[in-house]
């Protein structure tokens, strides 16, 4: 099995350069089936991906080649044109306007190619081509649900009409990295065919003496699996990629000012997204269009979307200890007392981290930890276990955490009704918050009542959203039957407090 990078190198060769299999064959020493089998491969999830290329023309026909090949770029290279089918088809377009020989055609089409090729790897244009990006991170401050982070924003640029877009993440690692590219791709509904950016960790793992990078395995299948090829700015010279450095400003101004405040970054991600959109409703500094017109020039220019989504994460193993919690990165994450002391996996996103067993199936989900985080419990997998052991829970750390009315109740349960109050309770945290758990008991101890049938009774009328009977129409002769209201206060005498293993 080949890697990652002679994988990349082949179809850079044969899908950005036009490269004929022999030829790589002869340059590489694979054979043409290997080649053939990684150039046509689409999902790199792990492990596959598709790509393209081509470019040319001739005087009065030349911009006729030049956008057939162009567009060839958005197609896989075996439906590309050929020499000989650009020469049938300028013959069947123009007829006997065309009078030229298809060696001509095939001369001019080779250079242009070569031409074209050559001139992805080096330099910027002057002229930026529709579809190019530019991406780099900016830094800022956002609230989420009360607590401020130091935060950062990653921005995709397009320098031919000057849109852009923004994702705001709480860190700069390699899955906020391939999260914001990826939620820019689906809004925009297409990948970029070249996007340029400096040399962050987060893509490059080293720059060789001859300038040549190792890229990270990581980036590199996200780059494969959607068909996109990087161009990395040389060290010290950020202006190679000056349009997105004047973006991540821009944005900052426009969008991240005053500093933003939401209970949820996904739900204000995809807000932000749609202010881009509305941002390009104004003209072009320089070239006196919208911005939203250019940039269907670039859209057009966009290869398609993969066929098979790309999931975003970090798969690795680790070692739970003896309270089955497992340390990643540099945070520690709860998974289950049945895990303890066992392997399992962790797969981390760029908000969540999953911890599986070794078999994959999902013991418990986290949210990330970023900051000054630096443990996340999630107690609903210990409560089971918590209520075959009643008389441990009182020196545990989820008992610190309830509201004192939960503690009080619990202090007051015998043995059985400890038992019974963690079942009840473990099924309300399968459906809700703690918040919400709590306050089901809170009321209904309000209410003289301590059993669990009438907090959990309690609880479902809080949570159970009422049934709309609508309105029913009903036949004129039916004889009209006055409203009569029932007042169900009255049977609140008959109410005893229930559950004798609750102590007033």
């Amino acid at each position: 099995m080949l890697t990652m990078e002679q994988i990349y190198h082949i179809r850079h060769e044969r899908n950005l350069k036009g490269k004929s299999l022999r030829s790589i064959e002869k340059e590489t020493g694979h054979r043409i089936e290997t080649i053939k089998k990684y150039t046509q491969m689409q999902d790199f999830n792990i492990g596959k991906r598709e790509i393209h290329t081509r470019h040319g023309k001739l005087e009065p026909f030349k911009e006729t080649i030049d956008q057939w090949l162009k567009d060839d770029l958005k197609v896989k290279p075996k439906q590309r044109h050929t020499a000989q089918r650009v020469h049938d088809r300028l013959k069947e377009l123009y007829k006997d306007k065309f009078d030229v020989s298809d060696r001509a055609v095939r001369l001019y089409v080779a250079k242009k190619r070569k031409e074209l090729a050559s001139g992805t790897e080096g330099h910027i244009p002057l002229d930026h081509a529709p579809g190019e990006a530019q991406a780099d991170f900016g830094e800022c401050q956002f609230i989420e649900r009360g607590t401020i982070y130091d935060g950062y924003y990653i921005n995709l640029s397009f320098p031919h009409s000057n849109g852009g877009y923004l994702q705001l993440f709480k860190a700069q690692n390699q899955e906020c990295l391939l999260e914001g590219l990826k939620n820019i791709f689906e809004h925009i509904g297409g990948v970029p065919l070249e996007i340029w950016f400096d040399n962050m960790s987060t893509a490059i793992d080293a720059i060789k003496e001859d300038g040549k990078r190792d890229i990270n395995k990581g980036f590199l299948r996200f780059m494969m699996h959607h068909g996109f090829f990087s161009n990395f700015c040389n060290p010290n010279s950020g202006n190679e990629k000056g349009h997105v450095e004047n973006k991540v400003g821009y944005h900052r101004r426009n969008f991240l000012v005053p500093v933003p405040e939401f209970n949820d970054i996904a739900e204000f991600n995809r807000k932000l997204l749609e202010l881009c959109d509305r941002d390009m409703e104004r003209s072009h500094y320089k070239k006196g269009m919208l911005i939203s017109e250019l940039f269907m020039k670039d859209k057009e220019a966009l290869l398609p979307l993969p066929k098979v989504p790309f999931e975003v994460c970090r798969l690795e193993k680790a070692k739970a200890d003896n309270y089955g919690k497992v340390k990643f990165d540099n945070g520690i994450y709860s998974s289950s007392p049945d895990m303890a002391n066992k392997q399992v996996w962790v797969k981390a996103g760029a908000s969540t981290v999953e911890v599986m067993d070794d078999q994959y199936h999902t013991i418990i989900v986290h949210p990330r930890l970023y900051g000054n985080q630096k443990e996340s419990m999630k107690w609903e997998p210990y409560l089971e276990l918590m209520a075959k052991r009643p008389t441990a829970l009182k020196y545990t750390g989820f008992f610190k955490q309830l509201p004192s009315t939960l503690q009080d109740y619990f202090s007051k349960c015998d043995y059985e009704g400890k038992k019974a109050g963690l079942k009840i309770l473990l099924k309300m945290l399968q459906r809700s918050g703690l918040e919400t758990s709590a306050r089901a008991f809170e009321e209904t101890l309000k209410k003289g009542l301590s059993d669990v049938d009438s907090i959990w009774a309690y609880y479902c009328r809080m949570t159970m959203k009422e049934l709309d009977s609508g309105s029913m129409e009903v036949p004129s002769w039916l004889p009209e039957v006055k409203e009569f209201k029932t007042d169900a206060s009255v049977y609140d005498k008959l109410l005893k407090g229930g559950g004798g293993s609750w102590k007033q």
